[in-house]
């Protein structure tokens, strides 16, 4: 088994360590929807440990098997739907495989694509570890539409794709907080290590959103997020990297580069306006860094965009 370490960025590195398939995957486009009848062929299937970094969606039609979420193991049954998030441990394995359809997709992803401030109406998202909910049969029968509709427009060629994913996703989203989360409040579950997870990646979204609306312009810095919740410095990068496989500098530096791609979206914003608009004193500055996790400028960046 891998590492419990193991930050696994795509659903392409962790099939190439498994030995699957992944060529129906496109990665770059941070949205992926697969059957994984048409993947897993070969029973039973046993993951290697891995922390994922997307999220994912599970929708169990008619499937058996076993998941493990830290130290919490669960049963895969028909009429299922599994929600992950980034950061905790996994592993999976499957006993039979008839239909099954994973979903994942990246929080760039849902920024560009489903709304810029998704996780204020979806709470849910935010939260480290939901236990797998039954549906009832019209309830996923509802759901099922969707992610059939989902599919065919993935290998579709419309140029508003992704678009149309996005809203479909959101469609998907809401009914899900429709059937479970009316009330969901991410901050009230779990011990004092998810607490403190679950308040981290509530006040690094709320910072975002600040900067994006113009609310402030000052990046936060490790300790300013130490500070919010009383606690040591040492004591809070230690939580966050051994519940969720990540630094809080890591941390930030997604939640950045995400915020920044949503920003870029707009071709309004100059890119010194989108470097001010996230706290970067210099637009020289944003550029590089934007240039260190993207492997790409700003200005190509958007470019690539606007030819999509």
């Amino acid at each position: 088994m891998a590492s419990g370490n193991l930050v696994v960025k795509d659903l392409n590195e962790l099939y190439d360590l498994m030995g699957l398939s992944h060529e129906q995957i496109d990665a770059s486009a941070g949205f992926s929807i697969l059957y994984l009848q048409e993947i897993m062929k070969e029973m039973p299937v046993v993951s290697v440990g891995y922390r994922p970094d997307f999220f994912s969606f599970l929708f169990i039609k008619q499937a058996f098997g076993k998941y493990t979420i830290d130290d919490l193991h669960f049963n895969m049954q028909p009429q299922t739907v599994y929600f992950t998030n980034p950061g905790n441990f996994r592993m999976f394995e499957w006993h039979e495989l008839k239909d099954a359809c994973l979903v994942v997709f990246t929080e760039a992803f849902l920024k560009e694509q489903v709304h810029s401030d998704v996780f204020r109406d979806l709470s849910f998202l935010l939260t480290e570890t939901i236990e797998p909910r039954v549906l009832q049969p019209g309830q996923f029968q509802v759901i099922e539409e969707l992610y059939k509709i989902i599919h065919r427009e993935y290998h579709g060629s419309s140029p508003y794709k992704n678009k149309l994913i996005g809203s479909l996703l959101l469609s998907v989203l809401f009914k899900i907080k429709e059937y479970f989360f009316q009330d969901y409040n991410p901050i009230y579950e779990g011990n004092r290590s998810s607490q403190i997870v679950k308040t981290f990646k509530q006040n690094l979204e709320q910072h975002f959103r600040e900067l994006a609306s113009g609310k402030t312009d000052t990046q936060l810095r490790v300790q300013d997020y130490a500070d919010k919740q009383s606690l040591h410095v040492n004591y809070l990068g230690s939580v966050i990297s051994n519940k969720t496989g990540k630094s809080v500098s890591a941390w930030i530096a997604d939640k950045t580069i995400a915020e920044a791609k949503v920003l870029l979206q707009n071709k309004a914003n100059s890119i010194k306006e989108v470097a001010a608009r996230l706290g970067f004193l210099e637009a020289s500055h944003f550029s590089n860094y934007f240039k260190k996790h993207t492997e790409q400028s700003p200005a190509g960046y958007r470019r690539r965009q606007s030819m999509s």
